[in-house]
């Protein structure tokens, strides 16, 4: 019976708590049934303009960026200028030294046949002269074989 009576203690108490909180839940819904809470979206437009007002600043900036990398890309080229200069040069020696070497090699086959022709002149010289003069040729002959 003792414990019985202690479950009976203790709920006892346990209610009287219960009825305390009851009571003060009654209290703060009374409190919050009077208190009147405005239902404005002036602080949400307020946060809402500063952050649309700095999303477009970052707008701005970012076309400026793009303006610039487009007219980079405009005026910028596929082959930079100092290579250009560079075949150009390079273009002009060839021509030059392909020139040269053409001519030197007509001249110098233009002095062949000069050469030639006048070893052919000589020769027909030589043949008139010795064929006139038998014994000075076979003294010549003599001549060029003794040198030898």
């Amino acid at each position: 019976m003792k414990k019985l009576d202690e479950i009976m203690e203790l709920m006892t108490d346990e209610m009287a708590d219960f009825k305390v909180s009851v009571l003060q839940l009654k209290e703060h819904s009374k409190e919050l049934q009077n208190m009147s809470i405005p239902i404005t979206t002036e602080a949400l437009e307020k946060n809402l303009n500063t952050f649309l007002e700095k999303q477009e600043a970052k707008n701005e900036l970012l076309n400026e960026i793009l303006k610039g990398i487009d007219k980079k890309l405009l005026h910028g080229m596929i082959i930079p200028n100092y290579i250009l200069v560079i075949f150009g040069i390079l273009g002009i020696l060839m021509v030059g030294l392909l020139g040269y070497f053409g001519y030197t090699t007509k001249a110098a086959k233009d002095e062949k046949f000069e050469f030639f022709q006048m070893m052919l002149d000589s020769e027909n010289q030589y043949q008139d002269y010795f064929s006139e003069n038998p014994e000075l040729k076979e003294n010549y002959l003599h001549w060029l074989e003794a040198k030898k």
